[in-house]
């Protein structure tokens, strides 16, 4: 895992426990491969040498005995570099331990780094059994130590045949730093071959790449060894959003407050035969706190009361109001707006003070050089805007396609928010909140029971409501920030609620999920029956 330094052999300063990184209280920051290895060449510096690969591979083997405690026979499969070194020392700390222990060595053992080859010596010594070939036999666990921070290519030859002799068993398997064959950035696969862990131990920093895209089904449950290094004070690369980001959705109501108080939003959208939409979207506004909540449905013929609300207001042509009406108002825009949101941006994107862009109005903005020429001059007249695309949604804002988009999240949400002046909140597996001048948030919470018709519309309508109560305060491109970070949190959090009550569920509604979101905040919906 480190290249060798030249000091006298010695622990490193303290010793931690690997912190398991879950949806929790705290943000955490994260480290991409250029910031994760300066801040390791520096811990190598301040340490002996072979010690933090020693603290490395301690720590597998503690959350190996932690973790799967039942485990006798483990298998450790060992690439070329220092990941593999890691894993040698853990085989030998568990055989240490009375495990029966098989290490396969990927590469010539004559070849390894320096802190690797300390390692494979000592295993021997220890009579680790060491061997070039694949496991005879079952294991209870594995433990991948293939491929590390620096691979930039999907595991050849015999590594590949590992990745699949460990994917096709049905032993837990712990990845060490990051699972062999995911890009540590990106957290796309590399190839075909990319190991299925149930737990990853990330060494010293997290690192990006274990938050989104195909990392979500790869790393398992992801937890934290600093290797007794004191935290960094190295500027994160993005953060991963907790609890303590939830600020803009816990703020208490003062007895004085009145409807007033929580500003107005306006739900523009709800083209012909989409008319759910802007109703998921106004009844998430609703329950996210806005103080009144507007339909201006674009469907002559749509419905003009919502049964279960009747709280919210519908106004047939909303965006026609007055300048100063549009000025203090918070708008979302978009949902199930069909063709017909065209002819509403205009008027929305020159005056309305706090703007939410989703669905059908992102579509119109990447056809139309006129709609992003009035959306990219909003920051500097100090009006704000949040867009909330899909991966589709943002290459063609991008002029780019969906699998280059989802090739880099990172990269396409920041080029976003730099390009229109605005918050961007990619959707996604790990969604990504961007901002000018704002560290990339990544949201740890959500699964694929979001994969479902409308939980846009809430997820777009609850940002407007949990908005529009903060019209007022001071740094309103920072609020809408938070804003989007807390939403993207409460909204996957839900889910995560309902598949954990129900592990076996497929799928689940939006009228479900906003439910879910109102039961998560701690807000009791307004008019549940």
């Amino acid at each position: 895992m480190a290249i060798a330094s030249t000091k006298p052999a010695m622990p490193p300063t303290r010793r931690t426990d690997p912190q398991r990184i879950l949806p929790g209280d705290a943000p955490c920051p994260v480290f991409d491969v250029a910031a994760s290895r300066a801040i390791e060449t520096e811990a190598l510096a301040q340490h002996p040498p072979h010690a933090l690969m020693q603290a490395a591979g301690k720590a597998v083997a503690r959350l190996a005995l932690a973790v799967a405690p039942h485990a006798r026979t483990i298998w450790v499969a060992c690439g070329p570099g220092n990941n593999g070194g890691d894993g040698l020392v853990a085989a030998t700390e568990l055989h240490r331990a009375g495990l029966a222990v098989q290490a396969t060595l990927y590469g010539d053992a004559a070849r390894l780094p320096a802190d690797a080859s300390l390692a494979l010596a000592a295993a021997h010594n220890a009579g680790v059994r060491i061997s070039a070939a694949l496991p005879e036999s079952t294991h209870d666990l594995a433990i991948d130590a293939l491929l590390g921070l620096g691979a930039t290519r999907a595991p050849q030859g015999a590594m590949a045949n590992a990745v699949r002799h460990i994917n096709a068993g049905s032993a837990p398997v712990i990845a060490v730093d990051l699972p062999s064959g995911l890009d540590a950035n990106t957290g796309q696969r590399l190839g075909i071959d990319t190991v299925r862990a149930t737990h990853t131990l990330a060494l010293l920093t997290l690192k990006p790449g274990l938050f989104t895209a195909d990392a979500r089904d790869h790393a398992g449950e992801v937890w934290l060894d600093r290797l007794g290094v004191l935290e960094s004070k190295a500027t994160p690369s993005a953060w991963l959003t907790g609890t303590q980001d939830l600020g803009p959705a816990l703020t208490r109501r003062r007895h004085a407050h009145h409807k007033g108080s929580f500003g107005d939003i306006a739900i523009v959208g709800g083209a012909p035969g989409m008319s759910g939409a802007a109703l998921l979207a106004a009844r998430a506004a609703l329950a996210a706190g806005a103080g009144r909540v507007f339909v201006s449905l674009l469907d002559g013929n749509g419905p003009q009361l919502d049964m279960l609300h009747p709280e919210l207001m519908f106004r047939p042509g909303w965006w026609r109001s007055p300048a100063e009406v549009l000025a203090r108002s918070t708008v979302v825009c978009g949902c199930g707006g069909g063709a017909a949101v065209h002819e509403v941006l205009p008027a929305l994107l020159a005056r309305c003070a706090r703007l939410v862009l989703d669905a059908d109005a992102l579509n119109a903005l990447s056809a139309d050089t006129m709609l992003r020429t009035l959306l990219d001059a909003r920051a500097g007249r100090g009006l704000w805007t949040v867009l909330t695309p899909h991966p589709l949604e943002a290459a063609r804002l991008l002029e780019s396609d969906a699998a280059s988009v989802q090739a880099d999240r990172f990269k396409a949400a920041r080029a976003l928010a730099q390009r229109h002046q605005c918050v961007v909140l990619l959707k996604g597996s790990g969604s990504l909140i961007a901002a000018p001048d704002q560290t990339l948030a990544i949201n740890p919470t959500g699964n694929a029971l979001l994969a479902t018709g409308g939980t846009g519309d809430v997820l777009a309508g609850w940002l407007g409501g949990l908005w529009a109560p903060h019209a007022h305060t001071p740094d309103a491109a920072h609020t809408a920030y938070r804003v989007a970070v807390a939403t993207a949190w409460i909204h996957g959090r839900a889910a995560d609620q309902v598949l954990h009550a129900a592990p076996h569920r497929q799928s689940m509604g939006a009228a479900e999920l906003l439910q879910a979101m109102c039961d998560c905040a701690g807000i009791a919906r307004p008019g549940r029956n």
